[in-house]
């Protein structure tokens, strides 16, 4: 396992973090549980191959996360770092802090957390919920009295508002976004690793789009074997600004895949890196043409969500991911918030009057049709 600095926590930490998201569950009488026996023996082949970083949070696995977390930490604890979220959605008053601090920490088991997030901490919580209700003062308090280690923060919002939370010096890691699909965040992530910040990444393989082969990548790097996970899971460990990637496993096959990647000496190859940087960038100007999700086709009078499925599109088009997009494209319906499938369009006209591409929506609804049904 490759292990890098942790910003100024003064901890070694795994390049891989074992993200409980998504553990094994199933339902019994309307009833979410955790098969905690597959669970904690995924966990334990992670930690004894060398992963010491393991992130839940209050609300993962229908609530169950942090309970399976706490037992399989047992007998692990003094070698694995804690990470945990406070739910900002839940404080309504000051007092919440500690009342779902301590709940935490008894469904952990544990005396202290290592690395205490605010979860999800956009500009509009920020302002509204950590600091309206002094919530980084009780952050301060509970890290005083031992209950937490390190103050962190996990992130959603623009770079522009990540560069706002760092500058207060409160924070000593962040969680963010970053991937071959995303890379928003890449310039805050130098920025924070120059601050001294820890740095973890969620979504390496972009929350499965990168799940799937892709021909586009394969083309790109010149080689048949190319797996998408793998390179995806190699370009992030690659940045060194990185100091870990959290990735969510569900199965057995998904810890000793991502500990093979994450135990190579190395990342991609700076030829690698140069291939796919100008694959995307001409992708992604293909991309733009085609459609720049600027959402004023919308509303639909038959709720197609009109940018959605041109990016489903683009996701076959221009990146390759075309099981990824038939997949996602199958959920389309009355009853999905992604709106209505493209064969439902009356063929009104409404939205190319207000398409400032001047795109020929009704003609790629249509393509889109052909190519992902």
């Amino acid at each position: 396992m490759q292990y890098r600095k942790f910003g100024n926590t003064g901890l070694e930490i795994s390049a891989l973090g074992f993200g409980a998201m998504r553990l094994p569950e199933y339902e019994e009488n309307g009833k979410w549980f955790i098969d905690e026996e597959k669970a904690i023996a995924m966990f334990h082949k992670a930690f004894e191959s060398g992963v010491n970083y393991v992130d839940t949070a209050y609300g993962y696995c229908h609530g169950n996360s942090e309970i399976t977390v706490g037992k399989a930490l047992k007998g692990w604890r003094s070698k694995v770092a804690l990470s945990t979220k406070l739910p900002l959605w839940n404080v309504k008053a000051t007092s919440d802090y500690r009342r779902l601090l301590e709940e935490q920490l008894k469904k952990l088991d544990v005396d202290m957390i290592d690395f205490y997030h605010f979860h999800g901490a956009s500009q509009q919580r920020f302002e509204n919920t950590i600091l309206h209700f002094k919530l980084l003062d009780e952050m301060v308090k509970a890290k005083q009295e031992g209950l937490i280690r390190h103050i962190s923060f996990s992130f959603h919002d623009k770079p522009a508002v990540m560069k706002t939370l760092i500058d207060t010096g409160a924070f000593e890691s962040v969680l963010c976004q970053y991937n071959l699909l995303d890379r928003a965040n890449e310039e805050m992530l130098a920025y924070a690793h120059s601050k001294g910040i820890g740095t973890v990444v969620m979504g390496p393989v972009g929350g499965g789009r990168l799940a799937t082969p892709s021909e586009v990548l394969r083309t790109a790097l010149g080689r048949d074997s190319t797996s998408t996970p793998e390179v995806a899971l190699r370009f992030v460990l690659s940045n060194e600004h990185v100091s870990c990637a959290l990735s969510g496993m569900s199965m057995m096959a998904h810890v000793e895949q991502n500990l093979e990647v994450a135990s190579r000496e190395g990342g991609l190859t700076a030829l690698e890196k140069d291939a796919i940087d100008r694959m995307f960038e001409e992708n992604r100007k293909l991309a733009d043409l085609y459609c720049t999700g600027c959402d004023y086709c919308q509303p639909c009078p038959k709720n197609i969500k009109i940018p959605h499925v041109f990016s489903l599109m683009n996701y076959h088009r221009v990146y390759g991911l075309t099981e990824y997009a038939k997949c996602e494209y199958a959920k389309l319906g009355p009853e999905s918030d992604k709106g209505a499938v493209p064969v439902a369009c009356s063929e009104c006209g409404l939205c190319e009057e207000k398409c400032p591409q001047h795109i020929l929506i009704r003609q790629k609804l249509k393509e889109t049709v052909a190519a992902l049904s």
